[in-house]
């Protein structure tokens, strides 16, 4: 047998039913469509409810919630930290080394990795695992204390 000699089987491919070709066919006139309504007539839009109010329009729009005073970390791996030379590591080492963007970031470092030299590592903040890491190489963690944020008084007095 050559692959110009295949075909399916008897019976494995079925021509489609061609609507609207006369009553003879059976699917002539209203070619399966039934009798009147706006299915018979054109297309109707997905989610279409006849008219009524949609439920997409109904549902009351809920944006959520952004707190005020969110405050978003950069994080950085210990393990990426091998990267940079120097043995004292800040956010400007990070920022020179591409470990973080951004205007003023603020950078949490966090333990996934390891550690293969004593670092001096300064951060906003530092996860259990990380800090136990570095520590366990012989390196120490600075925390970097955020500035107070000022406040403003209420009542304009």
């Amino acid at each position: 047998m050559k692959p110009h000699e295949l075909k399916p089987p008897k019976g494995a491919r079925k021509s489609r039913t061609r609507v609207g070709r006369g009553e003879g066919s059976g699917k002539g006139k209203t070619a399966g469509r039934g009798t009147k309504g706006t299915k018979a007539r054109g297309e109707v839009k997905a989610f279409f409810e006849g008219g009524q109010m949609p439920l997409v329009r109904r549902v009351p729009k809920l944006k959520g919630f952004t707190p005020p005073n969110r405050v978003v970390y950069e994080a950085v791996n210990v393990g990426d930290l091998a990267r940079i030379e120097t043995a004292s590591i800040g956010p400007a080492e990070l920022r020179r080394a591409g470990l973080i963007s951004g205007r003023d970031p603020r950078v949490k470092i966090l333990g996934t990795g390891d550690v293969d030299r004593a670092l001096t590592v300064r951060a906003h903040a530092v996860s259990g695992s990380a800090r136990a890491k570095i520590e366990e190489a012989g390196g120490s963690v600075e925390i970097i204390e955020l500035p107070a944020k000022w406040t403003r008084k209420r009542g304009g007095k």
